[in-house]
């Protein structure tokens, strides 16, 4: 099993290496210019269409129907859990860097939401589709048909292998361990050397036959049960995390300044600090790309089916995500994790050093700290693998040309027992496989992104005129 471990690190630090930070920043950079800053102009107008829906468009669900979709995707254990790995390997300078990809990825975000309208298909069953194959075979040509392929390939492995079911079960399953049994005391039994309590066997059993009662309903089902879920439990992570802010508002200012020391290497050995800023960037800018997705290709996968006639405005309704699980989320975690200084030990992993800050910084007993984290893990990871189970269900149906209703079902079961199997890997292991699954998946959809831009910063520049000129 070390040696497998060893294998998979080293690749991961392949695919993370410094050439695929630099395309995803650069991307991001690159469409901010295209688009003029966009995403800090009009951060307003999106938050507004974001809870507005548009009336008169087509498509399977509402605006903030597919935005919750997506988020459902997004809002996870990336949130929780990686940006406690990102700190703990990174320092806190990692949420610097987190912060600058998500700036710059929201740009890359509305652009992977414009592009899925304006790229979209519709199947004779009524269904819409759209995302990264498509925007690259209709708009770049059919003779980069091969690079769509590639992603969808890599899509596919990414829900079934990664982000999709390993990383979330895993980290609902030790959420659930961390609260119910922390002295792994009910050992179940022994694999590859490592102990298996019943609160993980269990746990593990339910969410699985949840995820099976959603996913074979598809979108539509995935769709009402993120629109509930995504909302309540967001709201209550960031009470929590406000409630942490506010009891050590002292301290904030002092964690800031510990952020962006770390983010230069300034605290580093004589001669390691630039050593120190790349390891703190390369984490920060991976875990904050797992989290938002910005760069990946997902998100407008799920934007396609929304009732929409503008490709602008669902852009900008797509853009929000970003800034609702990083600029937000992920930046209360992390400051939480900061003031507490639970990444500095090295007894903790994962999840238990988010569980270790909600138990430093929340004025409530430990134990309603760390079920209130639990709670929030396991709903935030659980709609996570719902909406990943559509992504890589679309991009299988895209990679096999035509998906008949029996392959559907077989890739569904296969997703779900992939869910039954995932607690039973190891933390690094599992975050190193999806790391490497998200890699792979930004590549083909950078390209397209780049290839794009001058069509999004065209019909974006046009869309706008016409709102000044109807004024």
């Amino acid at each position: 099993m070390e040696t497998f471990t060893s294998v998979i690190k080293q690749i991961d630090s392949w695919v993370w290496g410094i050439p695929l930070i630099v395309l995803i920043l650069l991307c991001g950079i690159w469409l901010t210019i295209r688009v003029c800053g966009l995403q800090i102009r009009h951060l307003g107008k999106a938050l507004k269409f974001m809870v507005k829906n548009e009336k008169g468009g087509d498509g399977e669900v509402t605006s903030f129907g597919a935005l919750c979709t997506a988020l459902s995707a997004t809002i996870g254990t990336g949130n929780i859990v990686g940006v406690a790995t990102a700190i703990a390997a990174g320092g806190p300078g990692a949420l610097f860097w987190m912060e600058i990809a998500a700036l710059f990825g929201m740009a890359t975000k509305y652009s992977e939401g414009f592009l899925a309208i304006k790229y979209r298909t519709v199947d004779k069953d009524g269904h819409y589709l759209g995302g990264p194959f498509y925007y690259i075979e209709k708009g770049m040509g059919s003779r980069w048909k091969w690079l769509a392929k590639l992603f969808a390939l890599f899509g596919t492995l990414a829900g079934l292998m990664g982000i999709g079911t390993i990383t979330q079960i895993n980290g609902i399953t030790s959420a659930s361990n961390n609260f119910f049994d922390p002295d792994k005391s009910g050992v179940a039994f022994i694999l590859f050397g490592n102990e298996y309590t019943w609160t993980t066997v269990i746990v593990g059993l339910i969410v699985t036959i949840c995820v099976a009662l959603v996913i074979i309903g598809g979108i539509k089902r995935i769709s009402q049960i993120s629109q509930v879920v995504v909302p309540f439990m967001a709201i209550i992570y960031v009470l929590c995390c406000l409630i942490i802010m506010v009891c050590n508002v002292t301290v904030i200012p002092s964690a800031v300044v510990e952020v962006i020391r770390s983010a230069f290497g300034v605290d580093a050995v004589a001669g390691g600090a630039l050593g120190a800023m790349i390891v703190a960037m390369q984490k920060g800018v991976a875990r904050g790309i797992f989290s938002n997705e910005a760069g990946l290709g997902s998100a407008p996968i799920a934007a396609a089916a929304a009732r929409t006639k503008e490709p602008v405005r669902q852009g900008l309704v797509t853009m929000t995500g970003t800034f609702i699980d990083t600029i937000v989320i992920c930046t209360m975690t992390g400051l939480s994790i900061v003031i507490s200084g639970a990444w500095r030990s090295t007894e903790l992993e994962g999840v238990e050093i988010t569980d270790a800050a909600f138990q430093y910084g929340l004025p409530f007993p430990s134990q309603v700290s760390s079920f209130l984290l639990m709670a929030c893990l396991i709903f935030f990871a659980f709609t996570t693998i719902l909406g990943w189970s559509y992504y890589s269900e679309r991009c299988l149906t895209y990679l096999c040309g035509k998906a008949s209703h029996t392959l559907t079902l077989m890739f569904r079961w296969l997703y779900i027992v992939a869910v039954f199997i995932g607690p039973y890997l190891t933390v690094e292991a599992v975050w190193d496989i999806a790391d490497i699954f998200n890699g792979l998946m930004a590549f083909p959809n950078v390209i397209a992104l780049l290839a794009l831009s001058g069509i999004v910063a065209m019909d974006t520049k046009q869309y706008f005129a016409e709102k000044r000129h109807l004024r």
